[in-house]
């Protein structure tokens, strides 16, 4: 289902206000017209328990150069959730023979941020968005296409980062909602 070389040209399913598909739209037009649709969010963990923070590339389509601490991505058209978190999570690290990605919760990101370039209208970006976790004990690959800079950092440095680095906003949405899931007594 990957389109490397074509992101834009990929066809995701356009999804509703509960994730029920009511059509489909290349990825450029749907992140263009803001037309909801699915991503997937995996929070990557090696053997010692450490979480795979990355710096995305300059020519992502959306939130370029900012920091992620979850790999993943849009869910293609026809495509499940779980198959495209594994499908995601083994392209971004660049792995293969992952344990599928165990389902956490689901929610729905919407936002309104400014346009790329400097352009007169800010950007409405909406979807679904299943996060997962898995553990990976293998050495990574990231694609060079996708990452631009890479650690398995301890949690405890993760969040230090968090107010010094510029994060992707739905990836710090996720994450604020991971940290409130794990709460005890939730």
């Amino acid at each position: 289902m990957s389109s490397a070389g074509r992101p834009a040209e990929e066809i995701l399913d356009i999804v509703d206000e509960f994730d029920e598909v009511v059509g489909q739209a290349p990825r450029g037009e749907a992140y263009a017209r803001g037309l909801r649709h699915r991503c997937v969010f995996v929070l990557a963990r090696d053997a010692g328990g450490r979480v795979f923070v990355h710096r995305r590339t300059a020519t992502k389509l959306v939130f370029p150069s900012l920091y992620d601490m979850f790999v993943g991505g849009v869910v293609g058209a026809g495509e499940s959730y779980d198959d495209a978190a594994l499908r995601e999570a083994e392209e971004e690290l660049g792995v293969s023979g992952l344990p599928r990605p165990v389902p956490l919760f689901k929610f729905l990101y919407e936002a309104s941020v400014p346009a790329p370039a400097g352009g007169p209208e800010p950007v409405w970006h909406t979807w679904w968005s299943a996060v997962y976790e898995v553990r990976c004990d293998v050495p990574v690959r990231p694609q060079a296409e996708e990452v631009a800079w890479y650690r398995f950092l301890p949690e405890s440095e993760l969040e230090a980062r968090l107010a010094e680095w510029e994060w992707v906003p739905d990836g710090l949405a996720a994450y604020e909602r991971l940290r409130h899931h794990r709460r005890p007594g939730r």
